[in-house]
């Protein structure tokens, strides 16, 4: 798999119009987990090397619902391992919607940028950096992960599911018009006031929830910008995507079609 590697020198201040230094931002990366024990050891010491080597300021919240399989005690270790300046995990109950999830995380931080990625590892962290730098040279509200621009793309997924992908992308854009290349996407970066704004315009569940998000920025008039990245389908576990969510899709789709 050939990806650009990420450069690790530190980030570079470039002020916002308001004066405001970015160097002194905080980034909190949001780990919504269900089941993850093999793949959250691995992924959190990936984040904290390519955050730290980059002189970032970060936190890294673990929000843990219900999982069966001990993630929960995983992710009790690594707050060890790690600290709690770093590491927190808040968990809840039982599976209540990534929305809650995001909001549950959020009540404990006092960063003021969000990343939010899934816990696996079908997101490499060095593209976090990245991130970082588009929003700081753009002073975007929104920062997301694109698979269908420049040299981003899909690795472990056989020709089925890609053409799967690019068909459901292809009529969203034609349907909705969002004015990004990648709704369905799960890796970006939110100013925090910009995310708890839209998780509260947000009606969707599942599958649906991030490409809504997207739907909603154009709504409200943020500003996105995008970074191509690659995405690597599971390493441990199985895909969450099957034909309940593809269905869910569907009905999704015609729904913010006829609502926005």
């Amino acid at each position: 798999m050939a990806t650009k590697e990420a450069s690790h020198t530190p980030l570079k201040s470039h002020r916002g119009p308001e004066g405001r230094d970015p160097q002194q931002d905080k980034y909190l990366v949001l780990l919504p987990t269900h089941s993850e024990r093999e793949n959250l050891p691995l992924i959190v010491w990936l984040l904290v090397k390519s955050l730290s080597e980059s002189e970032i300021n970060y936190e890294i919240i673990i929000i843990d619902d219900g999982s069966p399989d001990g993630t929960r005690v995983v992710a009790e270790q690594l707050e060890k391992i790690h600290g709690l300046d770093k590491i927190l995990l808040r968990p809840r109950e039982k599976k209540l919607g990534l929305g809650t999830a995001y909001i549950h995380g959020m009540k404990h931080t006092t960063g003021n940028c969000i990343i939010i990625r899934d816990a696996d590892l079908s997101h490499h962290p060095k593209f976090i950096p990245e991130f970082i730098r588009k929003q700081r040279e753009g002073n975007f509200d929104i920062v997301s992960g694109t698979r269908y621009k420049g040299n981003g793309g899909v690795y472990g997924w056989d020709l089925k599911r890609k053409l799967i992908s690019r068909r459901a992308n292809f009529k969203t854009q034609i349907l909705l018009r969002p004015g990004a290349s990648d709704l369905t996407g799960s890796f970006r970066l939110y100013r925090k006031e910009v995310l708890q704004k839209l998780i509260e315009k947000c009606v969707s569940k599942g599958y649906v929830f991030q490409m809504e998000m997207i739907v909603r920025v154009r709504q409200l008039n943020y500003t996105i910008g995008e970074i191509p990245i690659s995405f690597v389908d599971c390493v441990y576990g199985e895909s969450k995507l099957g034909g309940n969510e593809i269905v869910s899709f569907l009905k999704g789709l015609l729904t913010l079609f006829a609502t926005t």
